[in-house]
């Protein structure tokens, strides 16, 4: 019977993955649906954690890019990238990594790709190199990032005082260390720009020679606009460096009286992270709202705001499924997987990374992946240190990020092969992934208690 039930839950996301958008977390509810009627499954309870977690972080960022914090951020980091044009396999990534560790959302990137491909194809740069190592550093960055929902989701799985700092402390080193590891890897990928029979071909083309050399100038903001997009960064980075404290320092977060825990307070009156997260974002986006004089339909409108309703449906619905399917075979579960678990823990690694190329969200196969872990008794240090696993839906080409690296790419290196899964992201993703994992599990060692 499980296996049934297993090939039903892997039909609802494979469907909904193909068919993009909001059907991930719709078919997912339909696998709720069959699991409860025709399988008498209990549901779990709804993944409200992390879904309050995306609406509060989201609103906090799309607040952030109506002010015009987003675009002052890529501007700084788009003069970082043309001024060193050589080095821009090493130097991409690296902002790439920063500026969505900063920002929480690997969406950022979007503004970042087309000056990659343009600065890279300019230079005689394969561009597929800094593309691939950029949108894969990208991913990882959230993996850690204090913004992100995953990393909070994480934190309140783990529930133990210090969590928050203890992932941040691990994977941010570590997977900085993996998408480094995959920059250096992509360097020497690929024939270059020039030795590339198929771009030396395309060159003779005079309107193609041309969309490739034409020089790109950025535009120029506006004083008044830049003034308040300081304004927004400024909030947005104190609101990190709160999140941070209080993640480091659990007795700086204020206590309630004691009593039954509930949804936002643990048993003895503290405040769980998550609450924490919530209200600290939601507090700056209000404050940055009106210290940028941002009017909260301009925020409505903002693209990240607009996203944010295809993740909370993706995350309920799949999550709850995964977590009903869970929760009905844990027994089962545990029982196959704990004899290998209990003598290479490391195995389990590779089961967080399968879920996470079918869940296509970081988030999602966090939620669904590390109780299951803790109930195999694997200790916290381990859990953190394999976190970077959950960034394996990079596998298929499936991923927003990843199809507009390859749409931005003029000269065409940034591709899908012909087996599908032999595409421009597998060797930097597998690079970064393996890498952050071993340095992950070295760095916990000494961290985490």
């Amino acid at each position: 019977m499980i296996w049934l039930q297993l090939f039903i839950l892997l039909a609802m996301i494979l469907i909904g993955s193909q068919q993009k958008g909001i059907a991930l977390g719709l078919w997912g509810i339909v696998g709720v649906f069959i699991f409860v009627t025709f399988f008498g499954m209990r549901p779990a309870d709804p993944p409200g954690d992390i879904m309050l977690i995306i609406l509060c972080v989201v609103t906090l960022s799309a607040t952030l890019e109506a002010a015009g914090g987003l675009n002052y951020l890529v501007s700084i980091a788009e003069k970082i990238i043309r001024r060193n044009p050589k080095r821009i396999t090493i130097i991409a990534p690296i902002v790439s990594f920063v500026l969505c560790l900063f920002a929480g959302t690997s969406h950022v990137i979007y503004s970042l790709l087309p000056i990659i491909a343009d600065v890279s194809a300019k230079n005689r740069i394969r561009p597929e190199r800094p593309l691939s190592a950029s949108v894969i550093a990208c991913h990882a960055a959230l993996t850690g990032s204090p913004m992100a929902a995953c990393t909070a989701a994480l934190a309140a799985i783990l529930a133990y005082p210090g969590a928050a700092a203890d992932i941040m402390m691990v994977c941010i080193p570590s997977c900085f260390i993996g998408s480094v590891a995959a920059a250096l890897v992509m360097m020497r990928w690929g024939k270059d720009l020039d030795a590339d029979q198929e771009f030396l071909e395309k060159m003779k083309d005079p309107e193609f020679a041309a969309a490739i050399d034409e020089l790109s100038h950025p535009a120029t903001p506006d004083a008044a606009a830049t003034k308040n997009a300081k304004r927004a960064v400024i909030i947005f980075a104190a609101t990190i460096l709160l999140i941070v404290l209080s993640g480091t320092f659990p007795q700086i977060i204020p206590s309630t009286a004691e009593g039954d825990p509930g949804f936002h307070v643990n048993a003895d009156g503290t405040l769980k992270m998550v609450t924490v997260i919530e209200t600290i974002a939601l507090t700056a986006a209000a404050f940055m709202m009106l210290l940028t004089k941002t009017s909260p339909a301009k925020i409505v409108k903002a693209s990240l705001f607009s996203s944010m309703g295809s993740a909370l449906i993706s995350v309920f619905g799949v999550v709850w499924m995964a977590a009903t399917f869970m929760n009905a075979n844990k027994q089962t579960i545990s029982d196959s997987l704990g004899v290998i678990t209990a003598q290479y823990p490391w195995t389990f690694a590779i089961a967080i990374f399968v879920m996470g190329v079918l869940m296509f969200s970081q988030g999602a196969t966090t939620k669904a992946m590390m109780p299951l872990g803790l109930a195999l008794g694997l200790p916290a240090a381990s859990l953190i240190a394999m976190f970077p696993a959950v960034n394996s839906f990079f596998l298929i080409p499936g991923y927003p990020t990843l199809l507009a690296a390859i749409n931005m790419d003029k000269t065409g290196t940034t591709k899908v092969g012909k087996f599908v899964i032999n595409h421009s992201f597998v060797v930097p993703g597998i690079v970064a992934t393996i890498v952050s994992i071993l340095t992950g599990f070295l760095i916990a060692n000494f961290v985490v208690n």
